[in-house]
């Protein structure tokens, strides 16, 4: 009879379980864990480790906090970065593969989502994800633009962004017009000039071309213009530019002589301010257009004085000045300045200027006693291009690039 040999097996300590258990842990949590029976035949120390900054879990992201993913070994195969309703941000891709960078500033008080793919140097894939809130900032800076979306516009429209909060620093300033894209069918060089800290104005050097298609694109977004102070959302706006019309009004010989590419349409008798009530001259430009109005003294700081109504009109500046019809002036248009400011036509001409005009158009008034100032409304033209220039925070001009 053969003798029979028993082994006892030895104890397994508390300590060795625990080593075991988070070994066995690890082994499953890992994004580059691999067991060298994939399709591959990748070992485990061939497996890519993905890293993602911002981690899961993370709030009050600075939005110009770059989101990055980074793959210590292999490369990346795909990153998304989502928010909202699976929109999708931009980012780059290293030439090499083995990390990503977002594009652009984020969304402030936004949750994104990021998920990573990569292969590692034996082929086996791996996946990471993070999910984190950007801060919500102490002053939201909100914007508005114009002219208005589709808008057709004279030649002698400006861009105007306006500001929801004073961007009062040179370095928000700047900030500001990096953000802001310019593009054009027929590219022209033009500038931004801030009129002031809440409103910042493009122009190009000389009048826009007729038939010039034009898009803005305020990328305000996460963009940091103040202490404290980030950009909500982006703006976009597009417009063409219609016909020349280009209108000159001669206070001395009591005409205005109107234009469509630069061939004259109509001559018009007008009767402009009269002697304590003059009219402005310069390169002004049709603001806004309203059939019917009360013209009323009191808004000028005069109550009492007048309050008619009128048709037909066409302002020209914010403080009150405009182009409308004055049946009660006819014996004096075309010989004599009698208003309180405007510039009086006679009925039928002046209902023919209001249907001709588009907002834009350039209106240029000559021999008067009283200078067009800066900012009554957008005068882009009461300066130089010189002068415009200086009002840049960048400092430079800026060529349009193509509409695209």
């Amino acid at each position: 009879m053969r003798s029979s040999v028993v082994r006892r097996s030895r104890p397994v300590t508390a300590s060795a379980a625990i080593i075991g258990a988070v070994a066995i842990a690890a082994a499953g949590c890992s994004s580059g864990g691999g067991d060298g029976k994939g399709s591959g035949g990748a070992k485990e120390g061939d497996a890519a480790k993905l890293a993602i900054s911002p981690s899961t879990g993370t709030k009050r992201v600075a939005p110009e906090q770059p989101v990055t993913v980074t793959a210590d070994k292999g490369k990346l195969t795909g990153v998304t970065l989502t928010y909202g309703k699976n929109l999708k941000a931009e980012g780059r891709l290293a030439a090499d593969g083995k990390s990503w960078k977002s594009a652009r500033n984020l969304r402030p008080a936004t949750t994104y989502t990021v998920n990573a793919q990569g292969t590692g140097d034996g082929g086996k894939q791996v996946t990471a994800t993070s999910t984190f809130t950007t801060l919500t900032p102490a002053k939201k800076l909100e914007a508005g633009m114009s002219p208005l979306e589709g808008e057709t516009v004279g030649v002698g429209m400006p861009v105007q962004l306006l500001l929801s909060r004073p961007v009062a620093t040179k370095a928000g300033k700047v900030a500001v017009e990096r953000a802001l894209d310019v593009r054009m069918s027929k590219p022209v060089e033009g500038a931004w000039y801030w009129i002031s800290d809440k409103e910042v104005d493009f122009r190009p050097r000389d009048y826009w071309p007729s038939g010039e298609k034009v898009k803005v694109v305020a990328r305000l977004a996460g963009l940091k213009a103040g202490e404290g102070m980030y950009g909500m959302k982006d703006r976009t706006l597009t417009f063409s530019v219609g016909p020349r019309h280009i209108t000159t009004i001669d206070a001395k010989q009591h005409r205005a002589t109107v234009t469509d590419g630069g061939s004259t349409v109509r001559t018009m008798k007008v009767s402009l301010g009269k002697p304590g009530h003059d009219s402005y001259s310069g390169t002004m430009i049709a603001q806004e257009k309203t059939p019917h109005m009360v013209m009323d003294s009191a808004t000028t700081g005069e109550p009492g004085e007048y309050r008619t109504p009128t048709n037909w009109n066409v302002r020209m500046t914010y403080s009150g000045t405009f182009v409308h019809s004055a049946p009660w002036s006819t014996d004096s248009q075309g010989n004599a300045n009698v208003s309180h400011g405007c510039v009086n036509a006679p009925p039928g001409d002046a209902k023919w200027f209001y249907n001709f005009t588009n907002r834009g158009d350039v209106i240029k008034v000559t021999g008067t006693t009283r200078t067009l100032q800066f900012g009554n409304g957008p005068t882009p033209w009461a300066k130089s291009w010189d002068e415009w220039l200086k009002g840049s925070a960048v400092g430079s001009p800026v060529t349009g690039g193509p509409l695209g």
